[in-house]
């Protein structure tokens, strides 16, 4: 990783902070996009005391609004020619339906929005690269669900896990279709699950959520061990040459039959576009 560059998203804490971290130490720049500034200070002296002397830097933006996704987005495309590596991670679960002041439901728009949205301004950049890689965390959470193209916000019917699920779902398709278009170009697109992992997720989500977590925490593994499969991806010449994929402890793993749905990822990327340019 000498010399390359890595943007990521949901890099201040957990997983992604460590998968940042690892990156570093083998010779990475580090751009972050984070919400929290006290916490991206807080990685950006950890990353500059790991890796000194690369130029690791912050950028800032609330990635639940399409907005700020569009506009800090643009911002590294302007400051960043070239992006060897971009690490969509950032994401939440919610107890309680919320909605952004851009009208849409927080869980659809920060899990999967910010994920089509940071990507789409930075494809220039990846694309500049001689092998770019785009690496998306998605979840084994996305299993027994389907998404209802009627309501994507979840207006008839919420449950946190139930959004959840449905996002992690949506961050399959993603880069399930983003791969096929990417086909004749030297990026690649995979996603991953990290893993049951002790990190921040959950904290704020509220009521029956959060306190489920914490008891579920008690099995969970580090978070060094689940950002692995980001970093593994990240780095890999295997890894380099697959893409569309969807990859658990290093190996592609077996999805669900709706994760492999084409027409519904093609549908799901439609309306996504719609969305992006609507705001």
């Amino acid at each position: 990783m000498q010399g390359k560059i890595v943007a990521a998203t949901g890099a201040t804490s957990g997983i992604g902070e460590k998968a940042v971290e690892a990156l570093a130490r083998q010779g990475a720049r580090i751009v972050l996009i984070a919400r929290d500034r006290a916490r991206a200070e807080v990685t950006l002296a950890r990353l500059e005391r790991v890796a000194p002397g690369l130029g690791h830097s912050a950028h800032f933006a609330d990635l639940s609004l399409m907005r700020e996704a569009k506009r800090v987005g643009a911002e590294i495309a302007a400051s960043e020619p070239r992006i060897d590596v971009l690490i969509n991670n950032a994401g939440a679960i919610f107890a309680n339906r919320r909605v952004t002041i851009e009208g849409f439901e927080r869980t659809f728009a920060l899990n999967h929005m910010s994920y089509f949205i940071v990507t789409a301004q930075l494809i220039g950049a990846l694309k500049a690269a001689a092998q770019g890689r785009i690496v998306s965390t998605a979840s084994r959470a996305h299993r027994g669900v389907r998404l209802d193209f009627d309501d994507l916000q979840s207006a008839r019917s919420y449950s946190g896990w139930g959004a959840y699920q449905r996002s992690k779902l949506a961050n399959i398709l993603f880069t399930r279709d983003l791969a096929r278009r990417l086909a004749a170009e030297s990026v690649s697109a995979n996603c991953l699950h990290p893993g049951l992992v002790d990190t921040r997720f959950a904290d704020e989500a509220g009521g029956w959520t959060t306190r489920a977590f914490s008891l579920v925490k008690r099995f969970a593994i580090s978070s060094e061990r689940g950002a692995d499969t980001i970093v593994y991806l990240a780095t890999s010449p295997d890894a380099a040459a697959v893409s569309g994929e969807y990859f658990a402890k290093r190996k592609i793993a077996a999805s669900s039959d709706a994760a492999r749905e084409m027409d519904a990822a093609r549908q799901l990327w439609e309306i996504s576009e719609e969305l992006m340019t609507s705001v």
